[in-house]
C-alpha cells in the first residue's frame, strides 16, 4: 500500500481510536447514561411531551442496543480483531489506488471481510439495491454480513456489520434532542438483522419528530422505507477477495491497420505474414 492510501485511512479511522468506547459503544454495555432532556427551544410543540418523547426514545434505544446474543457477541469480539489489525498495519491488499472516498473504504471494508473469514466465518460484501418508488429515491449500499447456521433452532442467523453505522443517520441540521440520541450509537453495528430493524424503527421515528418540530421536510433519504432497503432488502453478494492489481486494467484493444481493413473485414485479424509487392 502507497503512503498517500496509507494516509488516507488513517483520516477515516481517525476519533476511532477507543474500539470499546467509540467504535462499538453501547454494544458492549458500557458507560450507561440518561439524558435529562431540556427544552431546546424549538416552538411549536409542548416542552413537556417534547421532553417525555425523547426519554422514551433513549430508553427504547439503550435497551435494544444492550440486548444481544452469544453469536453476536462472537462476531463482535472478532470484527474488534479485524479492525485492530488492519488500523495497525495498514491495508495488505489495497488495489484501487484511489482516493479514500472512492476506493480505499471498499478496500477497508474488503479487508476486515477477509479477516474475518480466516477466522472461520462466512462473511460477504452484500450489495443492496432498491428502485424508485413514489416516496423514496433509487440506491445502493454495500455492507458485511455473516449468515450463521451453527445451533439455531430457527435456521440461519443473518448478523450484519456496518463499519460507519452512526454516520448513516446523522442530520447536520437535527436538533439537540436528536443529536444527542444519535451520539449513544455506536460507531460500527454488530447484529442480527431483527436488532437492526429496530433499531431503524426508534432512529425514523426520531428523525420524523425532529423535521416535524423544525417545521421541515424530511428528506426521502430519511424515511424509514428508504433505510431500511439498506440493510434488509434484496442484495446481491460477492466475494471479499480483492482483485489483483493488473486485472483492474483494461486490456489495450489489438489495433487494426487501415491498409488491411478493408482486406479482411473489422474484427478479423491479418495472416501471419502478407506478402508485400
Amino acid at each position: 500500500m502507497d503512503r498517500q492510501n496509507s494516509d488516507d485511512i488513517m483520516k477515516f479511522l481517525d476519533g476511532m481510536a477507543s474500539f470499546d468506547d467509540v467504535l462499538f459503544g453501547f454494544l458492549d454495555e458500557g458507560n450507561h447514561s440518561t439524558e435529562d432532556y431540556t427544552d431546546s427551544g424549538d416552538a411549536g410543540f409542548d416542552s413537556e411531551e417534547n421532553r417525555t418523547f425523547w426519554q422514551e426514545q433513549e430508553q427504547l434505544l439503550q435497551a435494544t442496543l444492550y440486548r444481544t446474543s452469544s453469536i453476536e457477541t462472537k462476531i463482535r469480539q472478532a470484527t474488534k480483531q479485524a479492525f485492530k489489525e488492519v488500523t495497525s498495519k495498514g491495508l495488505q491488499k489495497c488495489v484501487c489506488r484511489r482516493p479514500l472516498t472512492s476506493g480505499c473504504r471498499s478496500c477497508f471494508r474488503g479487508e476486515v471481510s477477509r479477516l474475518l473469514r480466516d477466522t472461520g466465518y462466512d462473511c460477504v460484501i452484500s450489495k443492496s439495491k432498491w428502485r424508485s418508488s413514489h416516496d423514496i429515491p433509487a440506491g445502493e449500499h454495500e455492507y458485511l454480513e455473516i449468515v450463521d447456521q451453527s445451533g439455531s433452532k430457527k435456521g440461519e442467523i443473518r448478523v450484519v456489520i456496518e463499519l460507519s453505522f452512526r454516520a448513516e443517520f446523522e442530520m447536520a441540521r437535527g436538533s439537540e434532542e436528536y443529536k444527542r440520541l444519535i451520539g449513544i450509537l455506536p460507531e460500527v453495528y454488530v447484529g442480527k438483522t431483527e436488532r437492526l430493524r429496530s433499531l431503524i424503527k426508534i432512529l425514523c421515528t426520531a428523525a420524523k419528530k425532529c423535521m416535524k418540530d423544525k417545521k421541515m421536510h424530511l428528506g426521502p433519504w430519511r424515511k424509514h422505507k428508504y433505510m431500511q432497503a439498506k440493510w434488509l432488502g434484496t442484495c446481491d453478494t460477492k466475494s471479499m477477495t480483492p482483485v489483483p492489481e493488473t486485472e483492474t486494467e483494461p486490456k489495450a484493444k489489438q489495433r487494426i491497420s487501415m491498409l488491411t481493413f478493408g482486406l479482411f473485414g473489422a474484427g478479423m485479424a491479418p495472416p501471419a505474414a502478407v506478402a508485400v509487392v
